[in-house]
């Protein structure tokens, strides 16, 4: 059992499968994540025109981190270019995945950020978290299969990169998600979809998640357990979100 400020446990082995979130969860990837999507939106946003025909009214005020809390995270990237934008009052065209990342599209401002992404990550490397790392571990001791459940589309890299690959069942990213026509976050057909590869019906399998947009998705899922991350959403916000509980760190569930 995994034990929660002192006095909570987890049964962990009356549960099926737990699927994990990854960055924020498993690794600190989110902070490269919100590196990433700084640079990206407050070049975009000090860079407009405000005399530009249809930028009139945009709000061009400097990106934060409320801002990536609100509308970037744990989304699928373009999604949370479209939120931000939204936000500011800017609209730009979809675009195609295919877009340049100088594009001036939804599309080519999201592969702007993952550009920036791949190269902090290949210069820095990543590291996962130590009671990330400790909950796996127990959980690999007692048989339970896993899997990494992301928006990112980057999954697999940071996955390898943490050493980290070997762990898990099945990882249902970004991609897998287009292929398969799954919408994301905070929809909970993703989460749905790990549960069917590790053969765990979802009210046997846990959620692990971090972001607001997660939590939901596991709420909305009817998972048998939502636990929270509290790495800076806030503890009220993921309960409020529809956690079960809410931890700042998993080696406090290992």
């Amino acid at each position: 059992m995994g034990r929660v400020n002192g006095s909570r446990t987890v049964a962990w082995r009356e549960h099926a499968a737990v699927l994990f979130d990854l960055d924020g969860v498993l690794t600190p990837t989110a902070e490269v994540h919100m590196a990433a999507w700084s640079e990206m939106f407050n070049a975009f946003l000090s860079g407009i025109d405000s005399g530009r025909t249809g930028f009139e009214r945009a709000d061009t005020s400097p990106y934060t981190d409320e801002d990536y809390f609100a509308h970037v995270d744990g989304k699928p990237r373009y999604e949370g270019v479209a939120d931000l934008l939204a936000s500011r009052g800017i609209t730009l065209p979809q675009g195609s995945p295919d877009d340049p990342s100088s594009a001036e599209t939804v599309c080519g401002l999201g592969n702007r950020k993952n550009d920036a992404f791949a190269e902090v990550l290949e210069r820095d490397g990543v590291r996962p978290y130590p009671g990330s790392v400790a909950l796996l571990d127990h959980l690999r001791d007692l048989g339970v299969p896993l899997a990494v459940v992301s928006s990112s589309a980057n999954a697999p890299a940071v996955l390898a990169a943490a050493g980290l690959s070997d762990r898990f069942v099945t990882v249902v990213d970004g991609r897998v998600a287009t292929r398969l026509g799954l919408p994301g976050k905070p929809a909970p057909d993703t989460f749905l979809h790990a549960a069917r590869e590790c053969g765990a019906a979802p009210d046997a399998a846990v959620v692990v998640e971090d972001a607001v947009s997660g939590v939901r998705a596991g709420a909305a899922g009817a998972f048998g357990l939502v636990v929270g991350v509290d790495r800076g959403a806030g503890e009220q916000t993921l309960l409020d979100a529809g956690a079960d509980l809410v931890v700042p760190d998993l080696g406090d569930l290992a």
